[in-house]
């Protein structure tokens, strides 16, 4: 190669965004945590279900939007604590390196 393509070829690389792997590692935790809350909502709607549907029957319009709405939070609250997080960090962590 010429001086020029590797002038071009360093300034190019020189702009690359780089991650520093402490705060790449606190990325990956941080979405594992979130996978972990879709896991357990969709565990807690299915486990809910059947209460949901109430002795009566009606309910007010907003109940069902309520209830997702506080089951989705304590997913999220209880996130990183079923070891379904660790198990995933651990494993994308292996597959990184």
């Amino acid at each position: 190669m010429d001086g020029i393509s590797q002038a071009m070829m360093a300034k190019e690389a020189s702009q690359v965004p780089t991650v520093e792997r402490s705060s790449d590692a606190a990325q990956l935790k941080e979405k594992s945590d979130q996978f972990e809350a879709i896991i357990i909502k969709m565990m807690l709607d299915n486990a809910l279900e059947e209460t949901d549907k109430g002795l009566f029957g009606s309910k007010d319009p907003g109940d069902r939007i309520y209830k997702s709405m506080y089951r989705e939070e304590l997913a999220k609250a209880s996130a990183g604590s079923f070891g379904f997080s660790e198990l995933l960090f651990g494993y994308l962590s292996e597959k990184r390196d």
